[in-house]
């Protein structure tokens, strides 16, 4: 009798668990109205929270750049100031015939410091001695009559041009070779 008094429960609660208390139309759309609605106000938080980490990260992305910007040149100039301190060393040095030889010297050492520096950041001198003259890239001051170059050729360089990276950052100032006139005959 004790295993049919358990089965007895075991029917009842089986029971309880299928057949659930029927709601009227009413109830079920209030239900589900509620159901909506919390799920709608889960939404929104979401919505908020992704505004925000979205604000956040439009703010420090911009303060990055700001900060690229502003201090991106530091270690460029760490490397100048090296330079610079050999150029006072030698400003302080009092040149005499004695050691004019090592003042020069000192000098093409800081020369080439600094030309090592610009090459290291992407910076090179352009020498276009003899080239073609292209208006992209040089500056003519001026042309003179010669037989050394074919015209249109640049025949001296004043101010050398520089390269950043592929970009020409300041343009050779040139003299442009240009054909010699033709010899003037006179009427005897």
């Amino acid at each position: 009798m004790n295993e049919t008094k358990d089965e007895s429960v075991e029917n009842a609660s089986k029971a309880e668990e299928v057949t659930p208390k029927e709601l009227s139309p009413l109830e079920q759309l209030q239900q589900e109205n509620t159901e909506l609605v919390a799920k709608l106000d889960e939404s929104q938080k979401e919505t908020l929270y992704l505004r925000a980490e979205f604000d956040n990260f439009r703010k420090n992305t911009l303060k990055e750049r700001s900060d690229l910007i502003k201090y991106g040149p530091e270690k460029f100039i760490v490397k100048l100031l090296e330079v610079l301190d050999n150029f006072d060393r030698a400003l302080e040095m009092e040149p005499n015939s004695d050691n004019i030889k090592s003042f020069k010297e000192g000098f093409e050492l800081t020369s080439s410091q600094l030309y090592k520096l610009l090459d290291d950041f992407g910076v090179k001198k352009v020498n276009p001695q003899n080239e073609k003259f292209d208006p992209k890239v040089h500056e003519a001051l001026g042309s003179e009559p010669t037989t050394e170059l074919a015209p249109g050729n640049i025949l001296r360089v004043f101010k050398s041009a520089y390269q950043f990276y592929d970009k020409t950052v300041r343009p050779a100032q040139v003299i442009v070779s240009a054909e010699p006139p033709a010899d003037k005959k006179t009427d005897a």
